[in-house]
């Protein structure tokens, strides 16, 4: 089973955030086999961090919540929250399997929460622009609950765009990079 993790930064946390960085690190360190994805996310003009996002194969839902809530910032209180929620991977592939490479153009994550008739389960036709992408799901995976993208863009509008705006309760567009450790 695939889940996406977004931990939302408290206000103010970033000094802690740095101080932990090695603890993040070695964490995430001890799930390299299940990361499907992982990086943080800022706001859209890239210049202040507000969250930290891991995209992971788990055997079930309680092993992911062990995941997000055994985080090192999390249990230093550094997020204000966590949207932990099934995923199934669209694209069949992990980051680091994207074409497009680690570095150049603007990445974007794109979360649109929604409720009711599912929309956006095919992948978009821009696919070599896609890092990951596909929807949001319950614990038993039987009802929708949103669509998360990885993926490059111009600007945060074009990244938006990824999704049918208008159909979901809330879309939430961050600049996102490539998380792990820096060479």
């Amino acid at each position: 089973m695939e889940f996406l993790c977004y931990h939302r930064d408290r206000a103010g946390s970033l000094p802690l955030r740095e101080e932990l960085l090695e603890e993040h690190w070695s964490y995430m360190d001890g799930y390299e086999q299940e990361l499907i994805a992982r990086g943080p996310a800022f706001t859209p003009d890239g210049e202040t961090l507000v969250g930290s996002l891991h995209i992971v194969g788990l055997p079930d839902p309680a092993a992911a919540r062990a995941f997000a809530f055994g985080e090192p910032n999390y249990q230093a209180g550094a997020y204000r929250d966590v949207l932990l929620r099934r995923w199934r991977n669209a694209l069949g592939r992990t980051m680091w399997e994207f074409p497009g490479g680690r570095s150049g153009g603007d990445r974007y994550l794109v979360l649109g929460l929604g409720a009711g008739e599912a929309v956006d389960l095919a992948v978009p036709a821009n696919r070599d622009e896609l890092i990951a992408y596909g929807p949001l799901l319950s614990d038993d995976g039987a009802t929708w609950l949103g669509t998360a993208a990885l993926l490059l863009a111009p600007d945060p509008e074009t990244a938006r765009a990824v999704l049918t705006t208008q159909r979901y309760a809330d879309v939430e567009v961050y600049r996102w990079e490539f998380g792990g450790r820096r060479s």
